[in-house]
């Protein structure tokens, strides 16, 4: 096997977090597509109480808090995110309102039925899709809303090429109408589905990571796995610019029912 189709799995998730934490994003997204996904969220107030899990540093987080009521909480496995995730708050006068803390989305500090609101941009996978849904209803109030980002077929039918990598990376993947249809089983009433545009991947996500790469390789010279995990991502890039008619993100707003 080549380093450039290594899988994802083998590397050293502490490596994935050094690369990462140097980027404003952890995954596609945008500002815009933020408030767009939040405006189909209503009843929030002062009082509601939201968590973004899987928040990496924060990007999407401050967005909210810039445009929704209410106290958030973000939750990361990394401490190195959620240290950046704090200090980002305090750059932008938030700190009142966010809150950054190191927990695992597979066991909630959160009681039954406290929340508002669950978001998560482009994390749910590491639970995967179905369970998380299913987990994180218990901590919905009725008519709470959850929102996220997930990886997502737009096709029946795809090449060999990316259908295999896309099975290794994160078998969860499926169509859109496949992630509606788990929604609803969940226990949500699906409010709103949409694809994120081209342009969350290209301009906010991969062009960043240029300049990142060579800091990154400069950095951990000569160490080979660094020099691995730069290939896989390189790799991952030359697939979506190839393949992306085929997939991308897709948000998923839906309310506890």
């Amino acid at each position: 096997m080549s380093n450039e189709n290594k899988s994802i799995h083998e590397f050293d998730v502490n490596l994935i977090c050094d690369y990462y934490s140097a980027l404003e994003r952890q995954g596609p997204g945008s500002p815009e597509i933020t408030i767009k996904a939040l405006s189909f969220i209503d009843n929030l107030s002062d009082n509601s109480q939201i968590v973004d899990l899987g928040c990496g540093t924060g990007g999407q987080t401050m967005v909210l808090a810039q445009n929704t009521p209410g106290h958030i909480i973000g939750l990361d496995t990394f401490p190195t995110f959620i240290n950046l995730f704090n200090s980002n708050a305090q750059k932008l006068n938030l700190q009142n309102k966010v809150e950054g803390i190191v927990g695992t989305m597979h066991n909630l500090p959160f009681q039954a039925e406290e929340l508002d609101l669950i978001w998560s941009e482009g994390a749910i996978y590491n639970i995967g899709f179905e369970r998380g849904l299913r987990e994180w209803r218990n901590f919905l109030k009725k008519g709470g809303f959850v929102a996220v980002s997930e990886a997502s077929w737009f096709t029946n039918d795809r090449p060999a090429e990316i259908d295999e990598f896309w099975q290794d990376a994160y078998p969860g993947i499926d169509t859109i109408p496949n992630k509606v249809k788990q929604m609803q089983d969940a226990g949500y009433m699906p409010v709103a589905t949409f694809i994120l545009p081209e342009y969350c991947w290209i301009e906010s996500f991969y062009v960043p990571q240029v300049e990142a790469r060579e800091t990154f390789l400069k950095k951990n010279a000569g160490n080979k796995p660094a020099e691995e995990f730069i290939a896989n991502q390189k790799h991952e890039t030359q697939l979506y610019y190839k393949y992306k008619e085929y997939y991308g993100y897709v948000f998923y707003v839906g309310k506890k029912i």
